[in-house]
């Protein structure tokens, strides 16, 4: 076994031998900008900082000998992101509780936004040491143990490519799509970021917030934009709000092609809608270049300019040395998420500290320096002013914030805690082996043995609190719990600016408090006059409208309607008006709903009070002729034509009068039971009486005739049989009615919009009108019976009056049902008692006045002799009476 694995050994390292010799016989092109710290242990960098054209690959030449790397652009505020690598490298290696005796190093390559040097430079961070070997571990292998990149979401997945083959954590300080970040066959992603869906529900709460629902939309053109632009068109039709246009920008490193210049000139004319003033903006820090050269250069009107920028966690406001001079007041008043962030601890003085002419393994401090204070170095190979040379004593302070911050941002707050994380990941796998070991009595050299895979199980469940005092952690979707800060951006007329933080979403918080922005604090452009811009298809829909779409357009443009009959809202934007309940009434406006007033004949209302004042006057005239009636009950008179049956209808005329009061006042259940009944009843008595004393008349003259039968029907037995029978037919039809149908209190909400009528519903319509139909049905007949003995001798005979009594109520009855048909509420009350007052006083007034007045006034003519005509009939007619 010894002799094999000496032979294993021996072959490697001739392997290794043979492939450096050949590598060595290869040229590989100098990547000219690096950051190598060595240590013991090793944490990597992707930054993306430097900007190159590259020549386009032909394969009519060796590819890596004609790359190209001319006149490099540096991004220099993003210089900041290395320096974070850097000094917290620094600030573990000085803690003495935190791997103390291990050295930790660093190694800082740069993407140049090239997927080539992508691929290239993160080769080199694994394997380059002396030799560019891919594969190849030959001497003394670096321990890389996890890298921290990159600011893509194409960089950081074309970086996984690579090291997810070696199983080596990957800290990542970009944005991504959700569905992207977590790859359980892959697991070497850890987001140093929130989550980006709570970034989406933050803008559209944003949007929310301010009202704007006409919003133009900018994204990348890679996965991270698809992806976004999926989510917020789900989340904008959730939410009600629309996009007015899309435009998705180049990838990075593009110029401005012919193709790109079609695309923004059609771009031009969704840009020309004043209705959006709100814009967002979702990529990275190039899109955002690469629409501030296309303003510069291409667009003359400023059309871009009156607009409210809104702008995504992993976009930085920053230039270069040929944007920096360009004009940024498009984005005065911009509303950007940022990651949250503190200032560490020491970070400003260790920026302080730096120095270009000590580079110490910077190879990227030189051209930072250059391009962020505009001045060379000496061998450059040009001859210099004095004024052109960098002295080193330059002030980072006071470069204006897009050129370089000297408070970190969020980007580099998060590398910050990435390099941490791995430390204290670190720690905690070595404290774990330390307990072992000491248990085992093993004595081997402190990470001899450790693979970068092994680092996964520490760094998921780590924990930790930050110098900042801060704590953190990842969820299980190796993601870190953080919220966002809202900043606003205040420009000035030399294009420096300054944020403001103007609010949270802290998605982690309670609902109430996970999103806050302090409208106190913005500035908005002076083309606002300082007030919030609107930025909606359609002027909002006051109160008392609601929204009605537009054919072929999308659901945020709409007109304004009216409200519907009965329906209201109380709010602006309302897409349908809500009905008002039952026991309420909308207002002129429309735009609310009043409690409804209960209405009823009352008796305190004038209308109440009248009926009531006749109702008594009718009961005492009654009440007066009754007594007249009995204290004169032994004059010829009274006695005439049924003295008992005269009792019975001055009885029932009395009780129709007060059964009247029974409709006025709040219907209750017992009211309306008995008060449709009692006055059908009542009134049937007092019908029944007038055909009777009809009948009677018309009988005894037909009993004068020589020869009749007729005689023995004359009589009060007659007239008794009449009333009786009549009278408990329609106790029947009432006893029915209340057993199939009866009547019962309800509130009317629907006749009258602003009042509720409190009204006795009839149960069955068809027993109602039965019930009157009988009772004219007896006063038609009576009617017809008075009518033809109207003829007869006056002085024995109440033909005539009772005729033209049963005129009367007759046409009152006839013209109740079409009035009672036609009026609603009280006013049907006042129908009813109406028609009860005007019939019973016509029955009073035409068959008892006339006696009333002879009794009183012409007291000789009521006796027998004032009675008694000439004529024979007359004489025998008063006999049998």
């Amino acid at each position: 076994m010894v002799k094999f694995l000496a032979l294993f050994l021996f072959l490697s390292l001739e392997e290794c031998e043979r492939v450096t010799t050949k590598c060595a016989q290869t040229q590989f092109f100098t990547v000219p900008h690096d950051w190598y710290q060595p240590g013991t242990l090793l944490i990597g960098g992707m930054a993306s900082q430097v900007i190159y054209v590259f020549n386009e690959v032909s394969f009519k030449n060796i590819p890596s000998q004609d790359i190209g790397f001319d006149f490099p652009v540096m991004l220099t505020k993003f210089y900041q992101n290395s320096l974070a690598l850097a000094f917290a490298v620094n600030t573990i290696i000085k803690s003495p509780t935190i791997l103390p005796n291990i050295t930790v190093g660093f190694h800082i390559y740069d993407t140049y936004y090239d997927q080539r040097m992508t691929y290239y430079n993160l080769l080199n961070l694994l394997f380059k040491l002396h030799h560019f070997l891919p594969n190849y571990a030959c001497g003394l292998p670096k321990k890389l143990i996890a890298v921290v990149g990159g600011l893509a979401s194409d960089t950081s997945f074309h970086m996984a490519d690579v090291l997810g083959l070696y199983k080596i954590p990957q800290l990542t300080y970009g944005s991504f799509a959700p569905e992207d970040t977590v790859k359980p066959k892959d697991p070497i992603f850890y987001l140093m970021v929130p989550n980006d869906e709570n970034q989406y529900m933050g803008i559209i709460r944003l949007l929310l917030h301010f009202g704007w629902t006409w919003v133009g939309l900018f994204t990348g053109d890679d996965d991270s934009g698809k992806y976004f632009l999926q989510s917020m068109e789900a989340l904008f039709s959730q939410y009600r709000i629309c996009l007015a246009f899309v435009q998705v920008f180049p990838r990075q490193g593009r110029v401005l092609s012919n193709e790109d210049m079609g695309t923004f000139g059609n771009l031009q004319v969704s840009v020309m809608d004043q209705r959006a003033r709100a814009f967002i903006i979702y990529g990275d820090t190039m899109n955002l270049m690469w629409l501030i050269t296309y303003n510069t250069l291409l667009v003359s009107d400023h059309a871009y300019f009156g607009k409210v920028w809104i702008m995504t966690a992993q976009m930085e406001f920053a230039v270069t040395g040929v944007t920096r001079r360009m004009d940024f007041q498009m984005f005065q008043g911009a509303i950007s998420f940022a990651i949250h962030s503190k200032q560490p601890q020491e970070f400003q003085m260790y920026l302080q500290k730096k120095n270009p002419y000590k580079p110490e393994g910077d190879g990227f401090v030189q051209l930072f320096w250059e391009q962020v204070f505009e001045c060379s170095f000496a061998n450059s190979g040009e001859p210099l002013e004095q004024d052109e040379l960098c002295t080193g004593k330059e002030n980072l302070a006071k470069r204006p914030q897009s050129v370089f911050e000297v408070r970190m941002n969020g980007h580099s707050y998060s590398i910050y805690n990435a390099v941490y994380a791995v430390a204290h990941a670190l720690h905690a796998m070595h404290s774990s082996k330390t307990k072992y070991r000491v248990r085992m009595w093993e004595q081997r050299s402190e990470f001899e043995d450790m693979q970068p895979w092994q680092l996964h199980a520490f760094l998921q469940g780590i924990s930790f609190n930050n110098s900042a005092g801060e704590n953190i952690n990842f969820n299980g979707k190796r993601e870190i719990v953080a919220g966002f800060d809202i900043m606003h951006m205040i420009l000035f007329a030399n294009n420096s600016f300054r944020k403001v933080k103007i609010g949270w979403l802290e998605p982690m918080a309670f609902e109430r408090e996970q999103f806050f922005i302090d409208d106190e604090i913005i500035e908005w452009p002076s083309s606002f006059n300082q007030v919030c811009p609107i930025s909606v298809c359609s002027d909002s829909c006051p109160p008392g409208f609601q929204k009605q779409k537009k054919e072929g357009q999308k659901f945020c443009c709409y007109d304004c309607s009216p409200c519907p009959e009965g329906k209201i809202s109380n709010k602006t934007d309302t897409d349908e008006c809500m009905q008002c309940q039952d026991d309420q009434y909308r207002s002129q406006s429309n735009d609310s709903c009043f409690p409804k007033i209960i209405t009823f004949l009352s008796y305190e209302e004038p209308l109440g009070m009248g009926l009531v004042s006749i109702v008594l006057c009718f009961s005492l005239v009654t009440v007066l002729v009754f007594i007249t009636f009995i204290k004169h009950s032994d004059t010829a008179i009274v006695k005439a034509n049924n003295r008992e049956l005269t009792y019975i209808l001055l009885s029932s005329l009395l009780l129709c009068f007060l059964c009247s009061l029974l409709f006025l006042g709040h219907p209750q259940k017992v009211t309306c039971l008995i008060r449709h009944v009692a006055f059908g009843i009542i009134f049937t008595v007092a019908v029944s009486c007038v055909l009777a004393k009809t009948s009677t008349v018309v009988l005894a003259f037909m009993a004068t005739k020589p020869g009749s039968n007729v005689r023995r029907w004359v009589g009060k037995r007659l007239a008794n049989t009449i009333v009786l029978s009549c009278s408990l037919i329609q106790a029947g039809i009432c006893t029915a009615w209340l057993a199939i149908a009866p009547p019962y209190p309800r509130l009317d909400t629907k006749f009258l919009p602003s009042k509720i009528i409190a009204e006795c519903n009839e149960g069955s319509t068809f027993m109602f009108y039965f019930v009157l139909g009988y009772m004219g049905l007896l006063s038609i007949i009576s009617f017809i019976v008075a009518f033809l003995s109207r003829n007869l001798p006056d002085a024995f005979n109440e033909a005539k009056f009772i005729t033209f009594s049963m005129l009367m109520f007759c046409s009152v009855w006839l013209t109740f049902i079409p009035t009672y048909l036609s009026a609603k509420g009280k006013y049907v009350v006042g129908v009813e008692i109406f028609s009860i007052l005007a019939s019973g006083a016509a029955l009073l007034a035409c068959i008892f006045f006339p006696k009333v007045y002879i009794i009183w006034l012409r007291p000789e003519l009521n006796n027998k002799e004032g009675l008694i005509r000439t004529k024979n009939k007359s004489v025998k007619l008063h006999a049998l009476i």
